[in-house]
């Protein structure tokens, strides 16, 4: 039970809260809005262990309780509502002694600017499990041909989470392409320009430990609560939960929650939605509900502007004949790539009195440059000759602008495995078969698509896999 001197200033705990809200609202669009949303409210009490807002029906309840709830809530903690005490909105009878709406400015100013700072800090705090990196913004983001659509999406996302249709956004890709770092450039955006949001960015690997230790210590309410309330939900590595049906159900619950009261969502996976094996087709329904976009391998331009990039921060002179022998060696993704770049500044950093040359970087580099060669020792050309032989045709066939039947199968599947086998971009694979970006996408995800339907497809996909020495499991994930 609350004391009773809470009760009685219960008028100037609510003046307080309103005028702490105020304080952090950096921008007259944010003040505007409250001032038309507080005039709405119809009472406001103590009841229990909640403080009770009212308004005068349901929709407004509906309409504002993800808006203003929370930033509320940590307003009137700030103010001197005890830790245990929530904020619940609930259609409530018109208080006769109402406060009056307006905050009042002279609260704001009597306040000593430390505890303003204070304030400001609380009601800022993010709720999440894992920091963001400092240097994960969009402004440290090299975009290319391989991000571009996935960096617009995520722009498109931080400057309205939850109000557009990418929710949730989905980005899949392979290792070190750059995922995470859109995911985190989304979170350090939002929290820049709405400071009294909540960021949770955690992996499911931690959502998944957590979950079950909610089970064990009896806590799945506070479990829920927790990630119930945030504003902006960054999932990392989707994939970890494969095949773990209870945590899938929690999480399934807590998409809906978030959907539901218009919070942003955005996950990563090393797959597609449709490729996450030992997932629930509901669970994978919701993740392709909003917008999926892919990372790729960056091009080579991509990969010199980002050697550049990184180059220019370490604040060292490193000719640009080393950048480009790295780039055109360096091919498989970002950390690889900057993995080459550490080692070179190591050796400056060391070595300074001994000049740089291809010779030098070619032995600081040959383990990696090794490793790039068991992955890129598939051209385009000797897929595009498998798949000929394997359908009795020509790769001239291939390259054709014929569309009969019988080219445009093995022209579609050559263009499916390029991408699957090699690590150039769709670019580079559109130029090799001498058609467009567009084409080559289209022909991908029609065999992708037939794959799921057509068994002699599949064999055959797999036949010719085989014939390259590669395994068709590896294709299929």
């Amino acid at each position: 039970m609350i004391e009773n001197n809470l009760i009685t200033s219960s008028e100037e705990l609510w003046q307080k809260s309103l005028s702490l809200l105020r304080e952090v609202m950096e921008t007259e669009q944010e003040r505007s809005q409250m001032e038309r949303y507080v005039p709405l409210i119809t009472s406001h009490l103590i009841e229990n262990n909640e403080y009770v807002v009212g308004f005068s029906d349901q929709f407004h309840v509906d309409w504002l309780s993800p808006k203003l709830a929370l930033p509320l809530e940590r307003a009137l903690h700030a103010a001197g509502l005890p830790e245990e005490f929530h904020v619940r909105f609930a259609v409530r009878e018109k208080q006769e002694s109402i406060t009056p709406a307006t905050p009042s400015p002279e609260l704001a100013r009597n306040k000593p600017i430390e505890a303003q700072h204070t304030v400001a800090s609380h009601l800022r705090s993010i709720p999440s499990t894992m920091p963001l990196h400092e240097n994960y913004t969009f402004e440290n983001f090299v975009r290319g041909p391989s991000n571009s659509f996935a960096h617009a999406a995520a722009i498109a996302v931080a400057k309205g989470p939850g109000r557009t249709s990418y929710n949730p956004l989905f980005i899949y890709g392979g290792t070190g392409l750059g995922k995470t770092h859109l995911m985190e450039a989304i979170g350090h955006y939002v929290l820049n320009h709405s400071p009294a949001s909540s960021v949770c960015f955690i992996t499911s690997e931690t959502f998944l430990n957590e979950y079950i230790n909610a089970i064990q210590n009896d806590s799945l309410p506070a479990f829920r609560e927790r990630y119930r309330k945030v504003d902006v939900l960054l999932l990392d590595d989707v994939q970890f939960i494969a095949g773990k049906e209870k945590v899938q159900e929690e999480f399934f619950n807590t998409f809906n929650s978030l959907i539901l009261y218009h919070k942003q969502i955005v996950i990563t996976s090393d797959v597609s939605p449709k490729n996450l094996n030992k997932f629930e087709e509901r669970l994978i329904g919701r993740f392709q509900q909003g917008m999926v976009v892919e990372i790729e391998s960056p091009s080579y331009e991509t990969r010199l502007a980002i050697l550049k990039s990184k180059a220019q921060a370490t604040q060292k002179i490193i000719p640009e004949e080393i950048l480009k022998f790295i780039a055109e060696n360096i091919r498989s993704h970002v950390r690889a790539i900057e993995g080459a770049l550490a080692r070179i500044v190591t050796f400056m950093s060391m070595q300074g009195d001994i000049p740089l040359t291809i010779d030098i970087a070619k032995h600081l580099l040959r383990d990696s440059i090794e490793e790039e060669k068991t992955i890129k020792d598939l051209s385009i050309g000797d897929i595009m000759k498998t798949v000929a032989t394997f359908y009795g045709v020509t790769i001239e066939d291939i390259l054709s602008p014929q569309r009969t039947q019988t080219l445009v199968t093995p022209r579609q599947l050559a263009m499916f495995l390029s991408r699957k086998l090699t690590t150039k971009s769709l670019q580079e694979i559109a130029d090799e078969f001498k058609k467009t970006h567009a084409t080559v996408l289209h022909g991908a995800q029609t065999i992708q698509k037939r794959l799921d339907v057509e068994p002699d497809l599949k064999k055959s996909m797999e036949e010719i896999v085989s014939r390259m020495g590669r395994k068709a499991s590896d294709i299929l994930e």
